[in-house]
């Protein structure tokens, strides 16, 4: 079970914390770490490029010239992918480029990703993350306290404040796992993924975030 410090929002070590074996102490799995990160881009992709073939670009009905006898080579159409104006061979038709993964895949992804932020000494734990408004600058502030300037800022609850504080800082952004317990079924909001892990480097969490991430995760 690893054990790493917890810090306060001024960058000062205020205690320990024992991190889930479970979640953040797998065995790493980077293909499946790959897979993922392909697929979230791939989902994001739109597909809606396309240019048309021969035979959908309009006009080329009649042959140009005859056959034998003018010197030219021999043309059936003037829209023949050789001739300006003419279509695009093979060409790119609208597509779907998403791919599905399974749950468990999805899952032991995300725990390699964490695990190897661990690993790597990437991952820090603040005891809360509080802010009074949108503060970019009070915000920026907490960031260089801890030593870090690209990151992937992780809460434990849905805080608008620390969202739009971080949204004009061009190396941060923010996820949350939040857990809403007011009814018998547990409700989870989580916008974490792997690829926002795996490109911003270090991790920042909360221990609210951490909480909640070993009880969905684990």
């Amino acid at each position: 079970m690893a054990n790493v410090s917890v810090y306060n929002m001024e960058g000062k070590e205020v205690g320990k914390i024992d991190l889930n074996d479970a979640v953040f102490g797998v065995q790493v799995n980077e293909h499946l770490v790959h897979m993922a990160v392909v697929q979230q881009l791939a989902n994001n992709r739109q597909g809606t490029q396309k240019a048309k073939t021969r035979a959908e670009v309009s006009g080329g009905g009649r042959k140009p010239w005859r056959q034998k006898g003018t010197g030219h080579a021999r043309q059936g159409s003037t829209r023949s992918p050789q001739w300006t104006g003419g279509g695009v061979v093979f060409a790119p038709v609208p597509r779907d480029y998403s791919f599905k993964m399974n749950k468990k895949e999805k899952q032991a992804a995300l725990k390699s990703a964490l695990t190897s932020r661990v690993e790597g000494n990437k991952l820090i734990v603040v005891d809360e993350l509080k802010l009074d408004g949108i503060k970019t600058k009070e915000f920026k502030k907490v960031l260089d306290n801890l030593g870090v300037s690209k990151a992937l800022v992780i809460t434990g609850t849905i805080d608008n404040n620390v969202i739009c504080s971080a949204r004009n800082i061009p190396a941060v952004a923010t996820s949350y796992v939040a857990i809403d317990k007011a009814g018998e079924i547990k409700d989870v909001l989580s916008t974490i993924n792997v690829y926002d892990i795996m490109k911003y480097g270090t991790v920042v969490l909360t221990k609210e975030a951490v909480a909640n991430i070993e009880e969905v995760y684990a």
